[in-house]
């Protein structure tokens, strides 16, 4: 019995040791303890730089020009689980909508108790901010008690901004601003002036031969 007990004794130290020994030698061999970048990746996966963006598409002065707060309505539905909009309406979730664009920011309903990260935010509900809440909440005002995910779309929060401009108001609608393209012939100096006016008396065929210096190139003679 001793004899048996000291056999699986052996074998499980045996084991423990080839175990131990094949770890070191792949750690080894295949660099474990310190990765390295292959010389030929299968493939590589590029990541944007932090604070890159694409493209910025149209600005929200264009699509609240282009916009419908008609198209806002069915838009703003996903909204009503929290919020209302008509005047006097009772707060939910989150405060009643009425006449909140260009109230302060965590302040329009001063009944509605609003988190300290959207209090903080401070200035007002203009229509940039409006956009960059809807856009994304947490991004707006990190901490706030607003779950919603925001809208990913740049017409559908446009259109939402209109409707609830019916619903009380707001500023004046942002102006677009078209950059004009040059003129054609502009943008370069110089270009399509004439050599201008020339002071004195225009010079004679033979003071016109006798200005070209020294510099000047002379064609050869092929006959010579």
């Amino acid at each position: 019995m001793n004899d048996r007990t000291n056999t699986i004794f052996g074998w499980i130290l045996a084991s423990s040791g080839i175990a131990l020994g094949s770890s070191i030698v792949a750690a080894t061999y295949f660099h474990g303890d310190s990765p390295e970048m292959p010389e030929n990746p299968g493939y590589v996966i590029e990541a944007a730089e932090e604070g890159a963006g694409g493209d910025a598409g149209p600005s929200i002065a264009e699509l609240l020009a282009s916009g419908s707060a008609e198209a806002g309505e069915a838009v703003f539905a996903k909204c009503t689980a929290c919020h209302t909009i008509e005047q006097g309406g009772a707060a939910g979730i989150g405060p009643n909508l009425y006449g909140v664009l260009g109230s302060p920011i965590g302040g329009h309903s001063p009944s509605f108790d609003y988190s300290s990260a959207l209090a903080d935010v401070g200035g007002n509900w203009t229509y940039e901010n409006m956009d960059a809440w809807l856009q994304s909440p947490r991004g707006f005002a990190n901490g706030t008690k607003m779950s919603f995910a925001g809208l990913g779309s740049g017409e559908d929060r446009a259109n939402v901004i209109l409707y609830m401009r019916q619903y009380g108001g707001g500023p004046d609608l942002p102006e677009v601003v078209v950059e004009e393209a040059p003129a054609e012939g502009e943008g370069i100096d110089g270009a399509g002036e004439g050599p201008g006016e020339v002071e004195g008396a225009p010079a004679s065929a033979q003071e016109a031969v006798g200005a070209m210096g020294d510099d000047q190139p002379v064609a050869e003679n092929p006959g010579t």
